[in-house]
């Protein structure tokens, strides 16, 4: 990794592309780093919705930010590779690249890829954007790639199941205990980690520096689709649920904070580095899980 920077960093003035944004934690986010005086790139499904959250976004900086918006379906590699033709044609350069989507789903369902939903989203979304965008983003001085994951992928206490990446075991739990949703879930939120930990190790020297990071549990949309049982426990988690801009302040610190510029690879929570599980700390795991995603994502 390169020397930390001469001048200190900070996000103003940077281009930040950033998935998730029109709801939760990564509209507090967006909102708060257009207020510190970053332009953004927003990566949304809704046309109208992500026209709305750019309007307020640039209304409630108070400066003259930029506010752009990508179409992207994150359940579609065709989608994907769209939108980061069009950021690429129209940025020349990518400083802040934020993998914040992600969703549960509590049936199993196939992508038009033909993979699992919970899986391309929430993992094969992120690793196929940052691999697009690479090299622009190493055309920054310094640049970031900021993934969200989460303290539930200590869950997945068997580590990513390589066998079984399209998930047909486990959805096949019986429905009423929810676990194979929940597990899958925490499946895709340890492969944050991992593949965090794998792109760290790959950029090194190239001036570009991975981060991933726990909201904590957070009153957010997250988790609405998935039937009354489903918005009722979400409900009942709310009451001791952070607010989605205490949710982002991690998010922000790692895109703005200076003090992380000679930091690579690591998880945070609540603005420190933490110790993931056993399981995210597997490079061997980490490397084969790169290897298995680029196969999964080639046309």
């Amino acid at each position: 990794m390169r020397e930390k920077l001469d001048t200190k960093w900070t996000v103003k003035g940077k281009y930040v592309v950033i998935t998730g944004a029109t709801s939760g934690i990564g509209l507090a986010a967006a909102k708060e780093l257009a207020i510190r005086g970053a332009n953004l790139g927003i990566v949304a499904r809704n046309q109208v919705k992500a026209n709305e959250i750019a309007a307020q976004i640039k209304a409630s900086s108070g400066n003259d930010t930029r506010v752009d918006v990508y179409i992207a379906d994150m359940a579609s590699q065709h989608s994907i590779r769209q939108a980061a033709a069009e950021i690429l044609a129209r940025c020349p350069k990518v400083d802040v690249l934020i993998n914040n989507a992600g969703a549960l789903f509590e049936t199993r369902q196939l992508t038009v890829d033909g993979l699992e939903m919970t899986w391309a989203v929430n993992h094969l979304a992120p690793f196929l954007l940052t691999n697009l965008l690479l090299e622009r983003l190493k055309k920054s001085e310094h640049a970031r790639v900021i993934t969200t994951a989460s303290h539930g992928h200590k869950m997945a206490k068997k580590g990513i199941i390589f066998d079984d990446l399209n998930a047909n075991q486990p959805y096949s739990f019986p429905k009423k205990f929810m676990g194979g949703p929940t597990f899958r879930y925490a499946e895709t939120k340890l492969a944050n980690i991992l593949f965090t930990a794998e792109l760290a190790r790959r950029l090194e020297e190239s001036g570009v520096t991975a981060h991933c990071f726990d909201p904590g549990l957070v009153s957010t949309n997250f988790n609405q689709n998935n039937g009354l049982l489903a918005r009722l426990t979400m409900a009942v988690m709310k009451m001791f649920s952070r607010t989605p801009e205490k949710g982002a302040e991690t998010l922000v610190w790692l895109a703005d904070s200076d003090e992380i510029t000679s930091s690579n690879g690591s998880y945070y929570t609540d603005m420190q580095m933490t110790i993931p599980s056993e399981a995210a700390q597997n490079m061997d795991a980490a490397k084969r899980l790169w290897e298995v995603s680029e196969e999964e994502i080639r046309q």
